[in-house]
């Protein structure tokens, strides 16, 4: 592996370097810097060298990867209490339709233990093939036996594309197996397609807080890696009969796992439920989520009662978890959860870009704000203009009444 380069005959001794180190990887050694094994080559301490005498090796190309030997699309299936999770039967129907644009099979990566009918379940949902590890030591998700075994599943058949939902499971996972795979990671995408000239997947995700889309590619390594926030996409309809384009729809590959593959450094010995998520944002159908604009704690109070009256969720602006009126798990936005319900009740949130990044995927959004030029509206399906205190409180009187 490269390392700093140190001139001698430049170096004063005067262990600049040492101190501008956020790695703490440089020592003195008879007067001279020494790089040890934590330098990332980041440059910091060839920046902070008044004479100098410290230069950062020059960047190497990467070799071209032959893209040719790299064929499917494979989604991590997640499972959640004994069911796949939400979002993987929405990457499932992102994944058909690059599947379709670049004419490769559309696949599933299952791990677990005793999985019944689950392969079944992800045929109908698209997958044209199953890769299926099944072990009692993948009873329970650990980083290490899950990457080890994706890690040796990817490297025997070489997709092209590997796609994670974006919960604690796939942040979790997917870097971990990006590093092993040596290959690119885009976290939290909320747009994906293929260029139609190279052929590479075309990642896009928020940057700079959200105030633009960034759009990646991994030109030069396979698979290309991307995480998905729960909520993005739209699943497929469910279709249990077997698929014209490929005769072998739900075809199930089983993996070869040796025992090597199933270390862990960790034990799972058990599992306890946070008491403040009592609901599921991301699989409710109605979302009535508050903000400042309520003017008080108190005043939440409404949102939650509107959304009991609705049969609802309720959801919480990035400002009001600030302020501790109610939980981080409500929180909605780019730093909460990206959810995509029926009906999404905005009251008393102006809109900011990061809150909308959120909620946008909503089929209908009604905002209610006092603001006439709040940006919610420009979001919104309707909107109410007005004291959304008065207005809450007039909902939940003609509910009750009617």
């Amino acid at each position: 592996m490269p390392s700093m380069k140190l001139f001698p005959d430049k170096c004063g001794g005067c262990e600049e370097c040492v101190s501008s180190c956020p790695y703490d990887a440089v020592t003195m050694r008879d007067g001279r810097p020494v790089f040890g094994d934590a330098c990332n080559l980041c440059g910091a301490c060839a920046e902070a060298c008044p004479s100098g005498a410290i230069e950062r090796p020059a960047a190497t190309a990467s070799p071209a990867v032959d893209k040719t030997s790299y064929r499917g699309i494979w989604v991590f299936a997640e499972i959640r209490d004994g069911r796949l999770a939400r979002v993987v039967l929405e990457l499932l129907g992102e994944g058909r339709k690059l599947a379709d644009q670049t004419g490769q099979n559309l696949c599933a990566a299952l791990l677990g233990n005793d999985l019944g009918t689950l392969p079944e379940e992800l045929a109908a949902y698209g997958a044209d093939r199953v890769f299926l590890a099944e072990h009692s030591a993948l009873a329970v998700f650990r980083d290490e036996p899950y990457a080890a075994v994706l890690a040796a599943a990817v490297n025997q058949y070489r997709p092209s594309i590997l796609l994670f939902g974006a919960t604690a499971t796939g942040r979790s996972l997917a870097p971990r197996l990006a590093a092993r795979l040596r290959t690119g990671l885009t976290a939290d995408c909320t747009g994906l397609d293929i260029d139609r000239g190279s052929g590479d997947l075309l990642q896009t995700r928020p940057a700079f807080g959200g105030n633009i889309l960034a759009t990646i590619i991994t030109p030069n390594h396979r698979p290309q890696m991307a995480s998905v926030r729960p909520g993005v996409f739209k699943p497929l309809q469910r279709d249990d009969h077997p698929g014209a384009r490929f005769s072998g729809r739900g075809e199930v590959v089983r993996l070869n796992i040796s025992d090597d593959l199933l270390t862990a450094r960790t034990k799972v010995s058990g599992f306890t439920a946070e008491e403040t998520e009592t609901v599921n944002l991301e699989d409710a159908s109605v979302i009535v989520a508050g903000g400042r604009g309520l003017g008080s704690a108190g005043n939440f109070a409404l949102v939650e009662e509107l959304a009991g009256l609705l049969g609802g969720a309720v959801g919480a602006s990035r400002a009001v978890v600030d302020e501790g009126w109610i939980s981080y798990a409500h929180q909605i936005g780019q730093t909460g959860k990206t959810v995509a319900p029926r009906l999404y009740i905005a009251c008393g949130i102006s809109g900011a870009v990061q809150h909308l990044a959120g909620m946008q995927g909503a089929e209908i959004i009604v905002a209610i704000n006092k603001n006439p030029e709040a940006p919610v509206f420009k979001a919104a399906t309707f909107g109410l203009v007005g004291d959304v205190v008065q207005i809450l409180k007039e909902l939940i009187g003609q509910l009750k009444t009617g």
